[in-house]
């Protein structure tokens, strides 16, 4: 860059937060830190601010961190160890017939009340896990609602 360039505010606050980091490595005391300084502030040009860092060294770039592109995949809710639903439900259906005691109709009827009650709770299953999914890999929400096949 050329050293006749004016410097903006923000070039001055860089070169002095650069001479404060120099200043705690111990590369500078506290009087060379405070005329540096002023003399950053006060530069007009990135010549006048060159000669105020002439003697240090230039900043180490940091090193590149890993970043995993995909978080591993947490297990899914349905295989999940734990009581199992459907053996639950078949229980409480025997109790509500022997409880019920009525005819073939009313058994008929309970039959199919229990087969609506259960498609309930599957759909309900079936629409916690799509959001699961869909939260844990927004990614593949944006490609199928493309029409792109993963």
């Amino acid at each position: 860059m050329d050293d006749r360039i004016r410097t903006s505010d923000a070039d001055r606050e860089r070169v002095t937060a650069r001479l404060r980091d120099h200043y705690a490595e111990g590369r500078l005391t506290r009087d060379e830190l405070d005329e540096r300084i002023a003399a950053a502030l006060n530069a007009k040009t990135f010549g006048d601010l060159r000669r105020v860092l002439a003697d240090l060294p230039e900043p180490r770039p940091a090193a590149p961190q890993r970043v995993p592109l995909i978080a591993p995949p947490r297990p899914y809710l349905v295989f999940r160890r734990g009581p199992r639903l459907f053996p639950l439900l078949a229980i409480a259906l025997l109790a509500l017939l022997v409880v019920h005691g009525a005819g073939p109709v009313a058994i008929f009827f309970d039959v199919v009340l229990s087969v609506v009650a259960l498609m309930f709770v599957f759909t309900a299953i079936a629409a916690i896990a799509a959001a699961t999914f869909f939260r844990r890999w927004p990614h593949a929400c944006r490609h199928q609602a493309r029409g792109w096949r993963l």
